[in-house]
């Protein structure tokens, strides 16, 4: 079972637009040393719709080569075409990725029977563990828990889900109803506690790019049964959470990063720096107090 922080890691750009492996590689020993439970390259935080085949079989490369088995890597190799997202999946195998990460088709807005015969085609052309990303606020489509439900009991390899549909009902309802080895992850930094206090499994981070101990000390407290203490630390990093989506993930997140030198606030179009002046001084008061280090 994956249970804990997940990073969903950003991927740094040069000035020029190129993939900065310097500073990726420095991210990623940032996130280990800070105790996160895996890794995630090329999702939406990472950018991943920008960046060209050959780039996202990269990242996922570089991922699996820096984090060296320290913790596992759970590759994002969905996409809004089944043989495109197949073909990214067998590669993330292949690389020695540990698990997949497979967003909903976006822009087609496919049936539920459309979702169940892309998730089914993907999990029967790979052996390593898949987990479906329900996000309807970017796909247009919502994985709902009947066709969840029949993934999880037709494809042994489908363990779990990583939850951004905002619908805490519709959580629960799965928590209840799911086998007992499968994993249920919130995709939103906010509802973490929330679906760990109702049986989750921990969260795909977007947060812990910058603050991976604090989201660890905060999710693990949580898995222990210490709500209160979770709850505690929820409160204090609740303005990060509320300013790392003042725009578009993942201009807010990465803006903050470049701000302690971990990687350039560089992006490709259309995803570009942040629109409201404004929002620099919401993202900067947000991590007062949190002791982020410098990059060195």
């Amino acid at each position: 079972m994956f249970r804990g922080v997940f990073t969903a890691l950003v991927t740094p750009f040069t000035s020029t637009g190129a993939i900065d492996i310097d500073a990726f590689k420095k991210l990623i020993d940032y996130q280990i040393s800070g105790g996160v439970d895996g890794l995630i390259p090329c999702g939406t935080t990472g950018e991943s719709s920008t960046l060209s085949h050959e780039e996202h079989d990269r990242v996922i490369d570089l991922t699996i080569k820096f984090a060296a088995g320290r913790v596992p890597v759970i590759a994002g190799t969905g996409s809004n075409a089944t043989n495109e997202a197949i073909q990214l999946s067998q590669h993330a195998e292949q690389a020695g990725a540990d698990a997949v990460l497979l967003v909903n088709p976006y822009y087609v807005r496919p049936t539920q029977k459309g979702l169940y015969l892309h998730f089914k085609a993907i999990a029967e052309s790979v052996s390593i563990p898949c987990i479906p990303y329900n996000i309807k606020s970017r796909t247009g489509v919502n994985l709902e828990n009947k066709t969840l439900l029949r993934l999880m009991n037709e494809c042994k390899n489908i363990v779990g889900v990583k939850e951004a549909s905002g619908d805490l009902t519709q959580m629960k309802e799965l928590l209840s109803l799911r086998r007992k080895e499968f994993t249920v992850l919130s995709g939103d930094d906010n509802m973490t506690i929330d679906l760990i206090a109702a049986g989750g499994h921990g969260v795909v981070s977007v947060a812990a790019n910058l603050i991976p101990h604090r989201m660890k000390e905060m999710v693990h407290c949580a898995l222990q049964g210490d709500l209160e203490t979770a709850r505690a630390l929820e409160k204090r990093l609740s303005p990060f959470f509320e300013a790392c989506f003042v725009e578009t993930n993942p201009i807010p997140i990465k803006t903050a990063m470049s701000m302690k030198g971990w990687c350039k606030e560089t992006f490709r179009l259309p995803i570009c720096p942040l629109e409201e002046e404004a929002h620099y001084d919401v993202i900067r008061s947000s991590m007062t107090d949190l002791d982020i280090p410098e990059a060195t």
